[in-house]
């Protein structure tokens, strides 16, 4: 397209010789960084040429200036006007012969500047930003590393061994007595509590009435028991032991376990009085005052951990007796009834057996018994 230096010119390394492009290719910018003095002469001392990378590079120079001489050809082991080839043909890197001198004086890798010259070229400008960025990046402060927090266990045994309360090892006495050689069976029942729910309701809102929920359950448990004896009984060897009186024990929680005080003859009592005897011994359980004759003689029991929002669970039958009563909370769950579906109060029933004592048929009777009790209240007698 253009060539720059005169034939028979001697031309520093990396100065601009010729341009080849296109003819619609500007190539003012080109010109500006690469052109000559216009003094440039055959004759001319040459300056000596900046070390660039290459192949083989030429000897400096001497400063003295050359006599007036025939052009001599390059050393052969050089190449012939690399820079040139290297931006025109565009194998490569596309870069300015200025571009390209002062990478090498900076040090800059060409293969990271992006070029902003005629078609992606590595010019001036695109070598000073690069040499300005990598300035900043070395004085910039280093980067603040803030202590990490950590976590430091105190020291100290991993466990504790707390000594056994008279209640705890009575507990674990019992129930390993009774978990291992009782045959237990487990029957569950999900009760319709609608209509015990507006009757507690019911209760609760008239003047100075004490019933909860736990009360007509224990009336009804004892209504059933009455009704189906079989289950009011414990196993006595050879025999089983059918009680004529229903005595219900009610589990309740102290701080180190659990105690049974007794409700005597249930069945006999009306709620009001259910809930004024249970009230009493649960108080009485809690501050550790029960004699003997209070949490003795049970034979049948009621665990009701539905106060703490289970919904359901499974007993351990408390022997002598024959079967336990795990009572569930009342909560609100969709049902369908007659084809319609709505939200209605519901409860679980889970029924442990001895196996000794009932069998499955019998155990199923007595809470069909028992839900059909609280489903229909008025039928508590």
């Amino acid at each position: 397209r253009k060539i720059v230096a005169p034939e028979g010119a001697t031309i520093p390394v990396g100065n601009l010789i010729a341009v080849v492009a296109g003819e619609d290719e500007d190539i003012s910018e080109l010109l500006k960084e690469g052109a000559p003095p216009a003094e440039a002469k055959a004759e001319a001392p040459a300056e000596p040429p900046e070390p660039v990378p290459e192949p083989a590079p030429a000897p400096p120079a001497r400063p003295q200036a050359a006599p007036p001489a025939r052009p001599q050809a390059a050393p052969p082991s050089r190449p012939a006007a690399p820079a040139p080839e290297r931006e025109a043909t565009g194998r490569g890197l596309r870069a300015s012969p200025l571009a390209l001198r002062m990478a090498a004086e900076s040090g800059v890798d060409l293969k990271g500047v992006r070029g902003t010259g005629p078609q992606g070229r590595i010019i001036k400008r695109d070598i000073e930003k690069a040499v300005e960025e990598a300035r900043r990046a070395e004085t910039a402060p280093p980067p603040v590393e803030h202590p990490r927090a950590v976590t430091v266990r105190a020291e100290g045994p991993e466990f504790q061994e707390i000594e056994l309360s008279s209640m705890r090892r009575t507990i674990a006495k019992r129930l390993v007595q009774s978990k291992a050689p009782v045959p237990h069976f487990y029957l569950t029942v999900d009760v319709s509590m609608d209509r015990a729910w507006e009757a507690y309701r019911a209760l609760r809102d008239a003047e100075q009435s004490t019933v909860s929920v736990n009360d007509i359950v224990l009336k009804a448990t004892a209504s059933a028991l009455r009704r189906h004896p079989e289950l009011n009984a414990s196993f006595g060897g050879d025999h089983i032991k059918q009680y004529n009186r229903v005595h219900i024990g009610m589990a309740v929680a102290i701080d180190d376990g659990l105690i049974t005080p007794v409700l005597r003859d249930a069945d006999l009592k009306t709620l009001e009085d259910i809930s004024a005897e249970s009230r009493r011994l649960s108080d009485r359980a809690r501050a550790r005052r029960l004699q003997p004759n209070e949490y003795t003689g049970a034979t049948f029991s009621i665990s009701n951990l539905g106060m703490m929002g289970i919904e359901e669970f499974s007993a351990i039958i408390n022997p002598p007796e024959g079967a336990i009563l795990a009572v569930g909370a009342v909560r609100q769950a969709p049902v369908v009834e007659h084809g319609e579906l709505k939200i209605g109060y519901r409860m679980k029933l889970t029924l442990a057996v001895d196996h000794r004592v009932a069998d499955g048929a019998m155990g199923a009777r007595f809470l069909q018994t028992l839900k059909r009790l609280l489903e229909n209240p008025l039928l508590i007698g």
